[in-house]
């Protein structure tokens, strides 16, 4: 079974705060990137399309395929990573966090990236229009999971409704915030007209994979280009490592919940 790499970007800047800085990949390596991928034959395609191809055969995708995704809808894309793929022919999928849009990443704060600039609508119509992919990743990026059932689906809904009227045209794939989610959560994406929805997790997927759990690489500011060629060439991970990795997020998931739960106890209270 053909193994296809989903590679997840976020900003493509020189600049970013300490805390930020591993999510933020400069122009000049993103570019590098690129060539690489065109010099060794891979094929970019939208996660859209890699979903279409499953319906047919796994013949009907290229012989190497891969998927160049990007998170949040920062201005730096259309700046420093858009120019670079229309002189590759690149196709991409960008995941948009619609609350902010024409504004800054307010979510950012604590990473002291409150002020790093998003994208307009105007430039997400280009974008578009360009045959880059545009998806939904929540309204106001949060970690869906640890919210009551109507403002996660809120999130879900709103997010969509507002890329289609704005771009005109159908959103069918979505990016779960910081990659969490649950049964209950893919269950809402599902339910909202999404074919798709994209994880982190650091595997390779396949055709097999769930089209709501498709599992992507992280590259971060210190992948050079013999790091991405590792990426590429990644292996699954043995059955023990995927169990231990599936124990400590479900311990991690049940923390964050607990966590958020205390925090509305405490609202309540207040």
């Amino acid at each position: 079974m053909k193994k296809v790499p989903i590679l997840m970007y976020h900003s493509i800047s020189d600049h970013a705060t300490p805390k930020y800085k591993p999510f933020a990949v400069s122009p000049a390596l993103f570019a590098e990137h690129m060539a690489y991928l065109c010099q060794h034959k891979y094929t970019p395609i939208t996660v859209t399309q890699f979903i279409n191809t499953r319906v047919k055969s796994s013949s009907a995708l290229p012989e190497r395929p891969v998927i160049i995704t990007f998170d949040d809808g920062f201005a730096d894309f259309f700046t420093g990573a858009f120019p670079v793929l229309l002189r590759f022919g690149f196709p991409a999928t960008l995941y948009i966090t619609t609350a902010f849009i024409n504004g800054t990443s307010r979510w950012l704060r604590r990473e002291g990236e409150a002020a790093r600039p998003m994208l307009t609508w105007n430039q997400l119509t280009e974008i578009s229009a360009s045959g880059i992919e545009c998806g939904g990743h929540s309204h106001c990026h949060p970690q869906l999971d640890t919210l009551p059932l109507a403002q996660a689906q809120e999130e879900i809904v709103y997010c969509k409704n507002l890329l289609e009227d704005h771009l005109g045209q159908e959103v069918s794939t979505y990016a779960y915030p910081y990659g969490y989610h649950s049964a209950v959560i893919k269950r809402l994406v599902r339910e909202a007209g999404y074919t798709s929805a994209c994880t982190v997790k650091n595997e390779m997927s396949s055709e097999a994979t769930d089209p709501l759990a498709l599992k992507r690489l992280t590259v971060s500011s210190d992948t050079n280009v013999d790091a991405l060629a590792t990426l590429l060439a990644r292996r699954s991970p043995s059955a023990v490592a995927r169990m231990y990795a599936g124990i400590m997020a479900a311990a991690w998931q049940l923390a964050r919940r607990g966590s958020a739960s205390m925090r509305r106890y405490q609202g309540v209270l207040h």
